[in-house]
């Protein structure tokens, strides 16, 4: 009898995380995925007011407490026009969790799942731990997810496809027109769109929309955070929204492998959505800076880069072995095939860091291209 269960023994070990073991202590880290900005003061001190209070100090209700649901719950109808009441809404432990208990209570042993090549790298790891088939969409060459791509892919094994926008590793930000078709495409084909939200409000250029807005029926999911919009990585607070059937099925896997989100990360959750939302303005304003900074660089060193209008990746074709040389010479940068085998021949850049130390890494870049 085997010793582990072999739906673990098919996943592997994140590609960033070996990258980073293999960074020097002093290097220029140009690959961490979480904002460079502290938590916003209002955001952090109504945590250590629960905390005080006692108030993070026991369980809360399993979908989280009905504060935070109900600024989830406005901000959608604010922002994107949604209704979607509060009892729809489960607050996570960050995305990562909300993605989670979304494919494991739609994903049956032996489902396809449509993920985007190159996409984020859980995607595919997550489908793999509930019994599913990971299969690979191949992106345009402005790295969005082409919906008649994904639609061209659906068979009768298909259960759900992935759509991540702004999104991580690429900084593509879909349009309207393919948020419209990925819904239809859900409602017509029977499948479930899980779409992850996280970076929804990291954008430079136009809108941000959601495959929900579009959608007929109930099948559209969709996952967010606070973590990326009010730099609250560390927090571990996130939510899945979606039909009340739906969200019964994910709240009995949230249940048993969480319980409820962190308390006193919820009372931050909910300050940070209904406070003052200054600090995620300048925030965005910076990354765009950076981002400018960045493209000017590496079209200056020659490196053809699709423009990312949202998010802090950039994804330049690069030459073989400079990856790696760029980490010889102490610039931390992810090769693109750690997020799937079309990413290769391109890395990930992440500009949430200083202009100073962009400008640094950029003449390391020139060099090591200059090199090869």
């Amino acid at each position: 009898m085997s010793q582990y269960a072999a739906r673990v023994e098919e996943m592997d070990i994140s590609g960033i995380r070996e990258v980073f073991e293999a960074a020097g202590e002093d290097a220029i880290n140009l690959g961490l995925g979480q904002p460079d900005f502290p938590t916003p003061e209002h955001a952090r001190e109504a945590a250590v007011s629960a905390i005080r209070d006692g108030m993070g100090d026991s369980y809360t209700s399993n979908k989280g407490i009905p504060e935070l649901r109900e600024a989830i719950s406005d901000r959608y109808a604010t922002d994107n026009g949604q209704d979607i009441p509060p009892e729809n809404i489960i607050a996570t432990a960050g995305a990562s969790e909300a993605i989670h208990v979304a494919i494991e209570a739609h994903v049956q042993p032996g489902d396809e799942v449509l993920c985007p090549d190159p996409g984020f790298l859980a995607y595919e790891q997550l489908v793999l731990l509930a019994g599913g088939e990971p299969k690979r969409v191949e992106l345009r060459d402005d790295l969005t997810l082409d919906p008649a791509a994904v639609e061209n892919a659906i068979t009768d094994n298909t259960s759900l496809f992935i759509v991540n926008s702004p999104a991580n590793p690429t900084g593509a930000v879909q349009s309207k027109r393919d948020m419209a078709e990925f819904a239809r495409i859900a409602d017509e084909h029977e499948v479930i769109c899980l779409s992850d939200e996280v970076y929804e409000k990291i954008v430079f250029d136009g809108e941000p929309h959601s495959p929900a807005e579009f959608a007929s029926s109930d099948r559209v999911i969709q996952a967010s955070a606070c973590s990326k919009t009010y730099s609250m990585t560390g927090w571990r607070l996130g939510w899945v929204a979606a039909s009340s059937e739906r969200i019964e099925r994910m709240l009995r896997v949230h249940q048993y492998v969480q319980a409820c989100a962190s308390a006193p990360s919820q009372y931050a959750a909910e300050a940070a959505l209904t406070g003052p939302q200054e600090p995620v303005r300048e925030m965005v304003s910076a990354f765009e800076e950076r981002r400018d900074v960045l493209l000017d660089g590496l079209e200056d060193i020659g490196l053809d880069t699709p423009v990312p209008k949202g998010a802090f990746y950039a994804m330049p074709h690069v030459p073989d072995g400079w990856t790696q040389k760029m980490l010889d010479n102490d610039v931390i940068v992810v090769p693109g095939e750690a997020f799937g085998p079309s990413g290769k021949g391109q890395a990930r850049i992440s500009y949430a860091t200083s202009t100073a130390e962009l400008k640094e890494a950029l003449e390391v870049m020139r060099t090591v291209t200059n090199s090869l």
